[in-house]
């Protein structure tokens, strides 16, 4: 896959992952403010041995997970299109 050169791979990175970690912490705050991380375990597996701590981490790191895809996506979707594809901005030809 090509990559637009004009934009360091660090600035890229930076602009994919500080915004979906900065998302995910808040996202993370709110929900196990409502939300206790035992008692989602006691619905969900409660067979397993799970304390607060590992429950924040791994809510942290899901919803990390899905902010960082949601920035990923977008990312892919406004990557300008490659030249001399014979295609317009929105696929068609001009």
């Amino acid at each position: 896959m090509p990559r637009d050169t004009s934009m360091p791979i660090q600035q890229c990175l930076g602009a994919l992952l500080w915004p979906s970690f900065f998302v995910a912490g808040v996202v993370t705050v709110v929900f196990f403010s409502i939300i206790d991380p035992i008692a989602l375990r006691d619905i969900t597996f409660p067979s397993l041995q799970i304390g607060r701590e590992l429950g924040y981490t791994l809510g942290f790191f899901l919803f990390w997970l899905s902010t960082l895809s949601s920035s990923l996506f977008t990312w892919i979707l406004l990557r300008p299109g490659h030249p001399g594809s014979g295609s317009g901005r929105f696929g068609r030809n001009p």
